[in-house]
């Protein structure tokens, strides 16, 4: 069967939005000031093995330290960059390229809001997921957005709810394709078709 889309437009992979490269820019800057005084600036360090052996955590901090850190990485939260690092590498299921690449999902179209408004204190959150195909009559956007969705609620803690849909305006049959995503009883129908899901499962071997 032809491609629907064989020439698509695909964005530079330098100009898509990610935390990983700011993350490694991070670490490496720390690390550089850490040692920046020279190799007698600081106390012997431990030996490379106990930097690599989990259990060896109790030389390398203080108790108060690796609590605070704890506490830390409990506390942060999940936002919209990082549910578009979860999903932009998603490879779409007619080419070789991914979601992000290919401008099928992008961050601006990417929302975390309570899925009680009136109980602000509760810590249920629903993310919602703008798909834009590259087509108005793409075939293939119902399984672009279960794709997501299993990328999104195989990653995600149980408090997130997932709503993927097809943007306003970027689809022929949008309010079709809209209410297939939204139909848990179609959805979980979907996933139990094991061709379907060996197309899911390429299109998530991609994921980074």
């Amino acid at each position: 069967m032809a491609m629907q889309n064989s020439n698509p437009t695909i964005l530079s992979a330098a100009d898509l939005p990610t935390r990983q490269q700011q993350s490694r820019h991070s670490a490496a800057k720390k690390a550089e000031s850490q040692y920046a005084g020279g190799i007698f600036a600081h106390e012997l360090q431990p030996s490379s093995a106990l930097l690599h052996d989990p259990f060896a955590g109790g030389y390398l901090s203080s108790p108060s330290e690796s609590e605070s850190d704890d506490d830390d990485l409990m506390e942060e939260p999940i936002d919209e960059q990082e549910i578009y690092d979860l999903i932009s590498t998603i490879s779409d299921p007619e080419h070789p390229i991914s979601l992000g690449s290919l401008a099928v999902v992008s961050l601006p179209d990417i929302a975390i809001n309570p899925s009680l408004p009136s109980n602000p204190t509760s810590p249920l959150r629903t993310v919602t997921v703008l798909i834009t195909p590259t087509i108005t009559h793409c075939s293939l956007a119902t399984v672009i957005g279960l794709g997501v969705r299993v990328r999104l609620e195989q990653s995600l803690p149980p408090r997130f709810r997932v709503d993927v849909r097809i943007k306003e305006g970027t689809h022929s049959t949008a309010d079709e394709v809209n209410k297939q995503l939204a139909d848990k009883e179609r959805v979980a129908a979907a996933l139990e078709n094991g061709t379907l899901m060996g197309v899911i499962g390429r299109m998530l071997e991609t994921c980074q």
